[in-house]
């Protein structure tokens, strides 16, 4: 008993922080998405009504949020893969023996990722602006015609990903770093003995390898890419055509534009749910896999 009290009395501050900072807030918001809780409802509580999952059941018939979830979808199905990409491509360039000046490189490639992303996206919006922007001044000079690539409904979208990936990868890169340094360089020399060449390294020894820590990498990358949010904010505000709306963006502007409080808590249970699934599908696709 005095064993199982001290333990308790040390987990206790820590408890009462996360039940103060995290499950109180969580429970707020999802007994607030259960009501029809908006501007009114704050002047006057006699305004607030209980809906049951009414605000869940509107949000499925509004078109606005399915364009958003199609947007947010869009976003992670070519940005994730990506990123990882770059991730891994970045990690295999510095871990190779050819690789000189590892420790700035890496420095200079995870940089993006501690720079305040507002200031570094209203930088990336001058580099695409269609009149002046130094991406069209470099196309114009190879006779490509200047691209609208924040005002394009075509073009808006993967620009805010291309961005992304920039921004991103270089916190990925410094976990496969960390894991491919991890593999014991044996496995290597044992292949080169046989004959094995560097494409049947990567393939049978280096992927395999990573297989838990590109598990992590991915778990982590899906469920930061689906909360979209300070990317289109600041670089094109939802537009053109709201084909740059992610939920997020659907949600900020449902609870802090037009004060439905309610709705806007509940677009964020469906993230929650979304991301929760998406996750347990990938963790189970992972277990699989070490099964096989």
């Amino acid at each position: 008993m005095r064993a199982s009290s001290a333990g308790w009395m040390f987990v206790a501050p820590a408890l009462i922080v996360l039940g103060l900072f995290f499950a109180l807030p969580v429970a707020s918001a999802l007994l607030l998405s259960l009501t029809d809780f908006d501007l009114y409802a704050l002047a006057d509580r006699e305004h607030l009504r209980f809906v049951a999952l009414g605000n869940y059941l509107e949000l499925l018939r509004t078109p606005l949020f399915w364009k958003a979830l199609w947007n947010t979808v869009y976003f992670v199905a070519v940005g994730v893969p990506l990123s990882i990409a770059a991730s891994l491509a970045a990690a295999l360039l510095l871990d190779s023996r050819l690789a000189r000046a590892q420790a700035f490189f890496r420095t200079a490639l995870f940089a993006p990722v501690v720079t305040t992303l507002v200031a570094v996206a209203v930088i990336w919006r001058y580099l695409f602006h269609a009149s002046y922007g130094l991406v069209n001044w470099a196309l114009g000079h190879a006779g490509i015609s200047p691209v609208d690539w924040l005002g394009d409904p075509r073009w808006a979208m993967p620009t805010i990903i291309l961005f992304a990936v920039w921004k991103n990868f270089g916190y990925n890169m410094v976990i496969l770093l960390a894991g491919l340094q991890a593999i014991p360089r044996e496995l290597y020399e044992a292949a080169r003995i046989d004959g094995a060449s560097t494409w049947k390294q990567l393939v049978h020894i280096t992927l395999p390898a990573l297989g838990p820590v590109l598990l992590v990498v991915s778990v982590i990358t899906v469920s930061g890419y689906f909360q979209l949010f300070a990317e289109p904010y600041v670089m094109t505000r939802g537009d053109p055509l709201q084909s740059t709306v992610s939920v997020l963006y659907f949600m900020f502007e449902e609870g802090f534009k037009w004060w439905n409080l309610g709705r806007a808590s509940a677009v964020a249970f469906l993230l929650f749910l979304l991301i929760l699934a998406v996750t347990t599908l990938l963790l189970r696709a992972g277990r699989r896999r070490d099964l096989v």
